[in-house]
């Protein structure tokens, strides 16, 4: 006090003015204080495109919740028809409650914009010996009217694209055991009923017309096959019914297609499918990968038919390039995925693809692979992915995929005829 009157007193006596504190010029912080409360008060929400209000609007009130839950068991099944086989629906019975939880029952018939037919029934008792023993009876029926085929080997032209059409019946019984978390093991016995015709696509010429049995095996006459197989695996992923974001699943299984009327085309079939899921931000963010292969083997005197030779190319391995684009008596596959959550219900992913068709084993290796990479959305409902829109490109154009599954199908034991989706 004593210091500031001196000085007032100083100014008064040589004439100077007195300013008060109050009045000073504000300091540099005073200064980026007043501009960020003049930006606060002026501040508004950001505008959303009208793309994702739609999608919000859809999440918010849970639409594909409603769809895929439907009521007292019925619903409609929407997709999961084979690739290429165009937009499937039909009605789907599906209960897990049965004897207060101890069985699971579900019959499904679908029909495609292609003409395309499918039939299931299937019912499994799951809790058996305090969970660890399963048993399941599975039946399908398929009608597939013009099933994409360009010959058989990793080299068939682009232009040389023809169909055919593949008629098959199975039943299997499978039994399984989980000695210890996350191990699954135990064997199938099933019969394989299967007929292959012209295809009906007019577009294209039929495959029985263009390539002759010793080029396609099978093509002029087929058989039935009385089927076991043996299988193993071990999950431990987060969601094993529904879109993981951690963990692995590794599956193994090994069938015997024992040919019952022609002793042509009797083989040995081996399948393994290995997925890593690696979470990152708070599992907002997940690196996918998947390897699978698909070897086969057969006596000197025996074939593979055409049409249960494994295939590549569609939506579900190399997704760049048409449906069915190369098969042969061998496969492997690798795919990798960066997947990141948009909002709540949906996710992005980009994707790169990588695989072969091969004649013999000897030939597995990652030589001469065929690649794509794209990039996708996921729409998630009940924690499983609901609708899948992919863009898939390679050096020979690009593919749009509308898919109502994960790209990484699970293994039904027991039903490996040969074609990706069971």
């Amino acid at each position: 006090m004593k210091l500031r009157f001196a000085c007032v007193a100083c100014l008064a006596v040589f004439g100077g003015s007195v300013v008060p504190l109050e009045a000073q010029a504000p300091t540099r912080a005073d200064t980026i204080e007043r501009a960020r409360d003049i930006k606060a008060a002026q501040l508004e929400p950001d505008e959303v495109s009208p793309m994702e209000r739609r999608l919000r609007a859809l999440r918010d009130q849970k639409w594909l919740e409603r769809a895929s839950s439907g009521y007292n068991g019925f619903r409609a099944k929407i997709g999961n028809m084979v690739t290429g086989g165009g937009f499937a629906i039909g009605p789907e019975y599906f209960r897990e409650d049965l004897f207060r939880g101890n069985m699971v029952a579900r019959a499904s018939a679908q029909f495609s914009t292609r003409g395309f037919q499918k039939y299931e029934a299937q019912a499994t008792l799951p809790k058996l010996a305090g969970g660890r023993v399963s048993l399941e009876a599975f039946g399908s029926h398929r009608n597939y009217a013009s099933l994409q085929y360009y010959g058989t080997g990793p080299d068939r032209p682009k232009d040389l694209r023809t169909v055919y059409r593949l008629e098959d019946t199975s039943i299997d019984g499978i039994a399984a055991i989980k000695p210890v978390r996350h191990v699954k093991m135990g064997g199938s016995l099933g019969y394989l009923w299967t007929n292959v015709g012209p295809g009906d696509d007019s577009r294209f010429a039929s495959a029985d017309q263009v390539f002759t049995p010793a080029q396609s095996p099978g093509i002029d006459r087929q058989t039935n096959y009385l089927r076991p197989g043996v299988f193993g695996q071990f999950d431990y992923r987060d969601n094993p019914a529904g879109t993981a974001k951690s963990g692995g699943n590794y599956v193994f299984q090994y069938s015997w297609f024992l040919d019952q009327k022609l002793n042509q085309f009797g083989f040995r079939r081996m399948d393994i499918d290995l997925q890593q899921f690696v979470p990152f931000f708070n599992k907002t963010h997940v690196l996918a990968f998947r390897a699978k292969a698909t070897l086969t083997d057969t006596d000197r005197n025996q074939q593979i038919p055409f049409y249960l030779q494994p295939v590549l190319g569609g939506s579900d391995d190399l997704r760049g390039f048409r449906p069915f684009r190369f098969s042969d008596r061998n496969s492997m596959v690798m795919n990798a995925e960066y997947r990141w959550e948009i909002f709540s219900g949906l996710d992005g992913a980009a994707f790169a693809d990588a695989g072969k068709v091969f004649p013999r084993r000897g030939m597995l290796n990652f030589r001469d692979l065929e690649s794509s990479a794209g990039f996708g959305l996921r729409f998630n409902a009940n924690n499983a992915t609901f609708l899948r829109i992919d863009t898939g490109f390679s050096h020979e154009g690009f593919q749009l995929w509308f898919k109502f599954n994960d790209v990484f199908l699970g293994r039904v034991f027991g039903t490996t005829t040969g074609q990706p989706v069971y």
